[in-house]
């Protein structure tokens, strides 16, 4: 009797289990087909892959909002957040949603490279990815895993991937070009010492190689000061690019750092230009005890126009961006995370009349792209992942009364030198 009971009672909780499978399984597959959340097949035939469903296309963002670049990492995320509102607003693109996955790493290396490994299996790419090193450090991995990635990073060391692709001129071509302008206009000539002071790392040398490249060229020495993301005194450098008696200095390094030059050199009466590259400065800083000596003897070179250009689009950027935050400053990182942004977005389209939504079909609509602007005055060419997406770069110099706190002073353009120049050689 027991056994029979126990029989009896086995057949029907199988068959409960069996039954509940079914059912399970019925609605998985209902689910599936009416939320279509897998890649594979996607809809209206596009094919689809990582981070692409029937509803959202996820894009990662790793950027600093708490770190070296914290000013720029929260300008370019918000901006970018901006472009993906407004851009789904207009109903998406391929019929899908932008979705922006974002990670703050503080400049951390290990924090950098967590981040990525977290999202890179959830996400089509990473529409920013603020720090050369950083990016560096996940290249190979980037290869392999076909995602693309536009780094908010000028490093020419991240040339050669048809999925890491810098936007604008690498560090290298810039700081030639910075250094053309302040022979033609700020009074250095051939034989006079040029001192360099940059981050160890990615950064830093790839511009190195741009003022040695110049100083060969040109007849120039460099005084070289190679500093760490953590070293915010720039005091002993200024002191021994004084004693060296260099005409001129480049700074490859972070906002604090250029602050801290420039008004030290003020107050030591070391009076010469300072230009740094497009990631030295921050206009909050002109409220500070270097916001003088900032206006008077700093520049910044720059791969685009700046955020106050006299540009319908960049008008109508400075306008949307105060609505969506009006407590918070308008800098050259809006511009930048907005381009990055619109680029992503551009190269989605295209794969999309490919109907191709995956890796591989994004990143060969990127190769496509070969005379991309925002609207900030320079022209992008992005079919030769070799090269720089532009040769030019814009000078700037800091202005309380402007718009995003910089005037351009020397309009888009590439020196003699650059234009001759392999990046990274």
């Amino acid at each position: 009797m027991n056994t029979r009971t126990t029989r009896s009672t086995g057949t029907r909780t199988t068959a409960a289990v069996t039954v509940l499978a079914a059912l399970l399984a019925l609605g998985a597959c209902s689910s599936k087909a009416k939320d279509d959340d897998g890649p594979g097949g996607g809809a209206g035939g596009v094919k689809t892959g990582d981070g692409v469903t029937g509803r959202t296309i996820d894009l990662g963002v790793l950027t600093d909002m708490t770190g070296v670049y914290a000013t720029l990492g929260k300008s370019v995320t918000q901006a970018q957040q901006l472009y993906v509102e407004q851009t789904n607003a207009d109903g998406g693109i391929c019929g899908r949603k932008l979705k922006l996955t974002v990670r703050d790493h503080g400049y951390d290396p290990q924090k950098a490279v967590a981040a990525y490994t977290e999202l890179e299996p959830k996400v089509l790419g990473f529409a920013q990815f603020i720090g050369s090193p950083f990016v560096a450090a996940v290249k190979q991995r980037v290869d392999g895993n076909k995602g693309l990635v536009l780094p908010q990073a000028w490093s020419s060391n991240l040339l050669g991937s048809p999925y890491v692709r810098v936007v604008g001129s690498t560090y290298d071509l810039e700081t030639i070009n910075a250094i053309d302008f302040l022979m033609k206009e700020k009074g250095l000539k051939k034989g006079d010492k040029l001192g360099h002071v940059y981050f160890e790392g990615d950064y830093g040398e790839s511009a190195l190689k741009g003022s040695q490249h110049m100083a060969k060229a040109a007849g120039l020495t460099v005084v070289e000061q190679k500093i760490k993301p953590t070293d915010n005194d720039m005091t002993a450098q200024v002191s021994a690019l004084k004693k060296a008696g260099v005409k001129a200095v480049v700074i490859s390094a972070g906002p604090r750092q250029a602050a801290s030059l420039v008004g030290v050199a003020a107050a030591g009466r070391f009076d010469v230009p300072v230009i740094g590259n497009n990631s030295a400065f921050a206009p909050q800083l002109l409220a500070t005890q270097s916001g003088p000596a900032l206006s008077k003897n700093y520049y910044v070179a720059s791969p685009t126009l700046p955020i106050g250009a006299d540009t319908a689009a960049a008008k109508k950027l400075v306008a949307d961006y105060r609505k969506a935050h009006p407590k918070d400053s308008l800098d050259n990182g809006v511009v930048a995370g907005w381009t990055a942004a619109s680029l992503f977005g551009e190269a989605l389209k295209k794969a999309c009349t490919a109907k191709d939504l995956t890796r591989e079909g994004v990143d060969k609509a990127l190769l496509t792209i070969d005379d991309f602007d925002a609207g900030f005055g320079v022209a992008q060419d992005f079919t030769d992942p070799k090269a720089p997406s532009s040769k030019e770069s814009v000078i700037l110099q800091p202005d309380k009364k402007a718009v995003g706190g910089m005037k351009v002073v020397r309009e888009p353009g590439a020196a003699d030198a650059a234009q001759g120049y392999t990046a990274g050689e």
